[in-house]
């Protein structure tokens, strides 16, 4: 089971940058739903997004940015947290309890029938993306003229 803290941060990362209503539609699919405790209702704030110049010079404030959390505990005692980008209540809870149920003993069955697609659609979304940018790379070379 991967319940480590680096372990965990991937998941968290994985749900976080899920698309809209994915991690809820393959809840649904996979039946995994348990009973909560809400220990902190889905709820919708901002955060400060930071950025570097060239990526290496001194921060700044770029703007902020809508984000939505819950916190929820499962019969068992495990506590899942629960963050996305944008303004859903329904995607925070979900990614809440995909993050408890994966401490617990559904772990394995969470991470086939989750997190494992949403890794997949992830993978496909950005070699998409480096498929783009390769089509507008320019090939630059040098000819001789001959006159040396």
């Amino acid at each position: 089971m991967m319940s480590d803290e680096a372990g965990r941060k991937d998941w968290m990362g994985l749900l976080a940058r899920a698309k809209p209503g994915r991690i809820a539609a393959l809840l649904e699919g996979a039946e995994l739903a348990e009973p909560v405790t809400y220990l902190r209702a889905p709820e919708i704030g901002s955060v400060m997004v930071r950025g570097r110049a060239g990526g290496t010079g001194a921060p700044f404030n770029l703007g902020e940015m809508s984000v939505t959390r819950c916190t929820l505990k499962l019969a068992g005692g495990a506590v899942g947290h629960g963050h996305v980008q944008g303004r859903s209540r329904g995607d925070a809870e979900a990614a809440a309890l995909v993050d408890a149920l994966m401490q617990g003993a559904k772990a394995e069955a969470v991470r086939a029938a989750i997190l494992a697609p949403l890794h997949a659609e992830e993978t496909a979304r950005r070699q998409a993306r480096a498929a783009r940018a390769a089509a507008t790379k320019v090939e630059f070379f040098t000819m001789t003229r001959g006159e040396d």
